[in-house]
């Protein structure tokens, strides 16, 4: 893994964007102050008017703001929200073929690339890390037309966040998409076996690979703090789980064994590297979900960007 340091005193241009609808709100958490703290400290080792604070909302927000940032050049990009409000920030600037240095501060409902990449929430702690400027690279995964960060998942995995309500996003956090899995099993699950059946080629190796529910990782994290595959955010390689069992009590020792770290010792899961993958399904536009979003549907066609994108953590 190559790291580049990077002088952000020597930046003309810094934005630091705040999404004040990731996350729990309220409260719980007080992302808002924690954001000045950022602002404050950054702003004493600048020139003045290189840091701009912007605070968004809408996902109408991200695309606004993601287009001036690639048509002015910013060069350091500090998102404050989870990741989907990263993945739409990146997303817009791999549309436009702009690679800037970003930032994550942990926001939102899961912080997945925030996790990997050791980024605590206090805030003095955050700015202290990030002011030595160490970049690492981080792969991008492409699924379709759509990008992600973390992982791609089609299946329960997806009927559970396509389920969930931005409301429930938003005010519950982790235990919407709990509350969510329980109705999914309860109404796909008990009454029947899974009715969806997937297909997955890998590599372009001319063989299918049956599964009930398919999930591509390229991260070492998936769902908070569980672990499925050996996968890193700086390492080029997706990891494909195949996940083959078709009753509620199979997905339910899934659960299980993911919460264990123990996922691989089960028969009816294959976990295979990859470069590309293709996955069918036996229903059209069946949902899949990228980095927690509901944002593509089958056929899926998933593989790597050509370059990474640079992170300073």
């Amino acid at each position: 893994m190559l790291r580049k340091i990077a002088n952000y005193k020597d930046f003309k241009k810094i934005i630091l964007v705040y999404n004040e609808g990731s996350g729990v709100q309220g409260i719980f958490k007080d992302t808002g102050a924690r954001v000045r703290i950022i602002y404050m400290v950054l702003r004493n080792e600048l020139r003045a008017g290189v840091l701009e604070k912007i605070k968004i909302k809408t996902f109408e927000d991200i695309q606004e703001l993601g287009q001036r940032i690639c048509q002015e050049k910013i060069e350091w990009v500090i998102v404050v929200g989870g990741d989907g409000t990263l993945r739409a920030f990146v997303e817009c600037f791999v549309r436009n073929n702009y690679y800037p240095f970003i930032s994550v501060y942990p926001g939102g409902t899961v912080n997945l690339v925030a996790k990997e990449l050791m980024q605590k929430s206090d805030a003095y702690h955050w700015t202290a890390r990030v002011q030595k400027g160490i970049a690492t690279p981080v792969w991008l995964g492409k699924a379709n037309d759509r990008i992600f960060l973390t992982v791609a998942g089609i299946g329960v995995d997806s009927l559970i966040v396509d389920n969930v309500s931005p409301s429930d996003k938003k005010y519950l956090s982790s235990l919407a998409y709990v509350k969510q899995g329980g109705r999914a099993l309860g109404s796909e699950l008990l009454v029947h076996k899974w009715k969806y059946k997937f297909r997955v080629m890998i590599d372009d190796d001319g063989c299918w690979r049956d599964a009930s529910s398919v999930i591509v990782s390229k991260s070492h994290y998936y769902a908070g703090r569980f672990s499925l595959t050996d996968g890193s955010l700086s390492k080029p390689r997706l990891y494909v789980c195949l996940f083959q069992g078709e009753k509620a009590v199979d997905f339910l020792r899934y659960t299980a064994l993911i919460a264990a770290d123990l996922l691989n010792i089960d028969k009816t899961v294959n976990i295979i590297p990859a470069q590309h993958v293709k996955i069918q399904c036996n229903v059209s536009n069946f949902a899949a979900q990228l980095d927690g979003d509901s944002v593509a549907t089958s056929p899926l066609e998933i593989s790597l960007l050509p370059k990474p994108m640079n992170f300073i953590s």
